[in-house]
């Protein structure tokens, strides 16, 4: 067999033509690179700084003033300004909301001028490690050198050569750092959101690459009975998928399971839904399995990479918090990890529910509207 150039030019040329007309492959080339290196470049970060921390100080002198400012101008910690006590600050905590308790003890001055050494109280949300050691290997320096310039004068005798008061650390949810405890519970949206959105992403292109897509429009059904009857059995895949990761992560890792089950299955079904509608989107508005694919891949990995399932949401910049607020996996990993490690109610993850629920409307409308712009 004879290699013929004038053929393999044929042949070359009309490869390059068919892809320069096929342009969400060309789009899929080209701005994929450009996503990743911005997403890696700018957004992920292990070092995150500004993180919440709630300050209930019984104590109120220039010295519990002092500590408080030196852990905001480390930059790594950002004092809510409401005022909380223990329970509230404890709810906040399981909400997600603050990350550090500080609890100056009412004594702490007083300990400190007669050079007793006071202990403070330092609670920390384990639940991701990573999230938050850098944070309290700051909070030990500060230690030595938090309170020196206030031990002057009459004072000087409590500068110290160790540190003048000690913190103890309370790590709630995790206290072993153990990174399996972080990872399942998001490991269980990104499979979630993989098997909807790629699987689901097929269903009508299906149809129309097995030339059995007219049958579909001839039946006597409506564009919301085609759309449930689609997606609504791979509701059922998504719980058969929920129950095998939570069994084998028992037996395998040994993940405590301390809320309601119930309540996960809720919210496994209300994320499960908002990827499927998107899923079903991408599938009506595609000509082939692969552009659904590449459709697929586009939301997946901003999914999993601006989640805070694999990076901390606190370390990455404003604007891909933003876009990560828009995406259904950052609120089910909240809530997932809330009910699993922290035995969150729903009074706790309400929140990070309904914006999944309004996801699942948002995304459900327009995959409605575009499928029966296909039927028109």
């Amino acid at each position: 067999m004879t290699l013929s150039w004038i053929r393999l030019k044929a042949l070359l040329i009309k490869e390059f033509l068919q892809l320069s007309r096929d342009k969400l492959t060309l789009a899929f080339i080209l701005i994929m690179p450009i996503m990743q290196l911005i997403l890696f470049g700018y957004a992920l970060n292990t070092d995150p700084k500004d993180l919440p921390l709630i300050v209930i100080d019984q104590n109120k002198s220039s010295f519990s003033r002092n500590l408080i400012h030196q852990l905001e101008t480390s930059n790594y910690f950002k004092v809510l300004n409401q005022s909380y006590g223990e329970k509230e600050a404890i709810t906040a905590m399981i909400e997600g909301k603050s990350l550090f308790i500080l609890n100056i003890p009412s004594t702490f001055s007083q300990d400190l001028i007669r050079n007793q050494k006071p202990a403070i109280l330092l609670t920390v949300d384990a639940t991701d490690p990573v999230t938050s050691a850098n944070a309290l290997a700051v909070a030990q320096v500060l230690k030595y050198t938090g309170l020196p310039h206030d031990f002057t004068g009459p004072l000087t005798y409590l500068a110290p050569r160790e540190p003048a008061y000690d913190i103890i650390v309370h790590k709630n949810y995790n206290p072993e750092g153990i990174t399996s405890y972080n990872i399942i519970p998001g490991l269980m949206g990104t499979i979630l959101t993989l098997t909807m959105v790629v699987v689901t992403g097929m269903v009508v292109t299906r149809e129309k690459e097995k030339g059995t897509y007219e049958q579909l429009l001839s039946m006597p059904v409506n564009s919301l009975e085609v759309m449930l009857g689609k997606v609504l059995p791979f509701v059922l895949v998504g719980y058969a998928q929920i129950a095998v990761i939570l069994i084998a992560s028992k037996l395998l890792f040994d993940i405590p399971f301390l809320g309601s089950l119930f309540l996960l299955f809720m919210t496994v079904t209300l994320f499960a839904g908002a990827n499927l509608m998107v899923g079903y989107l991408f599938s009506s508005i595609s000509n082939s399995q692969m552009q659904a694919t590449q459709m697929s891949v586009f939301f997946f990995l901003p999914s999993i990479l601006l989640s805070g399932f694999m990076f901390p949401f606190q370390g990455m910049p404003y604007f891909a918090q933003v876009i990560g607020e828009f995406l259904p996996l950052t609120h089910f990993v909240r809530a997932a990890r809330g009910i699993m490690l922290k035995d969150a109610q729903f009074g706790h993850i309400y929140i990070e529910l309904a914006k999944i629920l309004i996801f699942l409307l948002i995304s459900g409308w327009v995959a409605l509207k575009k499928y029966r712009s296909t039927l028109d």
